[in-house]
């Protein structure tokens, strides 16, 4: 299982897509879905809401578990994927694409840069 490599990461398990002016897509990660397993129910903050770097944004809920998801940068949210909280299973079937939770407009925009690059997220996930 392989990361992406045009995507960037967090040692939680979320990755990070730049979009355009300072606005980034942020979601789980391969590896996290299938650790979760099944995937029920999504929980987001609305369009609006601001988001601190390594602080609870949200939660998902699996047939094992309930994780919290955690902001990968500061900034605002500025759109929700709305899909996801209706069909949940989209993360576990399109994690990379249709699977996408939320999108933030970052404060600092170099911030991006500081997250782990594909190759570190293969070898954070390969132990």
């Amino acid at each position: 299982m392989s990361a992406p490599e045009e995507l960037r990461y967090t040692e939680e398990h979320e990755w990070v897509a730049t979009r355009a002016d300072d606005v980034v897509r942020v979601g789980i990660t391969e590896y996290a879905q299938d650790q979760l397993g099944d995937v029920v129910f999504v929980d987001l903050p609305e369009a609006g809401k601001s988001v601190t770097a390594g602080e609870p944004f949200g939660e998902v809920e699996s047939t094992k578990s309930v994780s919290e998801l955690f902001a990968p940068v500061d900034g605002e949210v500025v759109a929700v994927n709305d899909a996801v909280a209706d069909s949940p299973e989209l993360i576990n079937s399109d994690p990379y694409g249709e699977g996408w939770l939320v999108e933030i407009k970052v404060s600092d925009a170099d911030a991006v840069a500081g997250l782990l690059d594909a190759d570190a997220y293969n070898r954070l996930t390969a132990g």
